[in-house]
């Protein structure tokens, strides 16, 4: 702002620094809208927030800070698009309060308005009060059912598998003992064709001895 004269008289004065006080405000951009926290986590948040079109928007501003006073922090980033933020080193279970501000070519917006927030403990696995719980939740089911359909497929095959092998060994096996069986009754056959009889020893033997010859001779 350029120096006052010192020769204008009050009034003048302060009808000055009102007319600039006028223009700050007017080439001011807005303040953002929407301000959400997502993805919370014991130590960490995600701050994402909306600005009005047709406001050429270089930057945000983010105030961050304990309900209970003991830790506050200013999060300031220029020549950026970004409409979201992640809040790190949070302390776990606590409370916080943020507001976010952007970042205009002739200066920064209000203050938006304030949003509360509590983050997690480390035992908790979702937030309570996340809008994408629900996704998280049922993408998490559909990766399990797949992952146990495809332990059941793999199982299944498995067993096929081994199944079709026992039934090829059995077959086999049954094949070699037939045929195991064959040849030795192949064995057996030519030495019961080819044998000799037995010769009885007994009275045909005796029937064929001559009777002894008697010559009477007459005187």
């Amino acid at each position: 702002m350029a120096p006052i004269p010192t020769y204008l008289n009050p009034a003048a004065v302060l009808v000055l620094v009102s007319c600039d006080l006028c223009l700050v405000r007017a080439n001011r951009p807005p303040s953002p809208v929407n301000v959400t926290v997502t993805q919370l986590k014991a130590n960490s948040a995600m701050v994402s927030w909306d600005v009005p079109e047709g406001d050429v928007i270089i930057g945000y501003a983010i105030s961050q800070q304990r309900q209970d006073g003991q830790m506050q922090r200013f999060i300031r980033e220029v020549n950026t698009t970004n409409r979201a933020c992640v809040l790190w080193d949070l302390a776990e279970d606590a409370d916080y309060i943020i507001q976010v501000q952007s970042i205009g070519l002739h200066g920064e917006s209000q203050a938006s308005k304030r949003v509360h927030f509590r983050t997690l403990k480390q035992s908790d696995r979702l937030p309570s009060n996340s809008s994408n719980q629900g996704d998280i939740t049922m993408e998490g089911l559909d990766k399990e059912r797949q992952l146990q359909t495809g332990e059941i497929i793999i199982i299944v095959v498995v067993l096929l598998m081994w199944a079709a092998v026992i039934a090829l060994f059995c077959k086999q096996y049954d094949i070699i003992k037939d045929n195991d069986s064959n040849n030795n009754k192949e064995k057996t056959k030519p030495s019961s064709e080819h044998s000799t009889p037995e010769r009885p020893t007994g009275g045909l033997l005796r029937s064929k001895k001559k009777s002894p010859s008697i010559n009477i001779i007459e005187v």
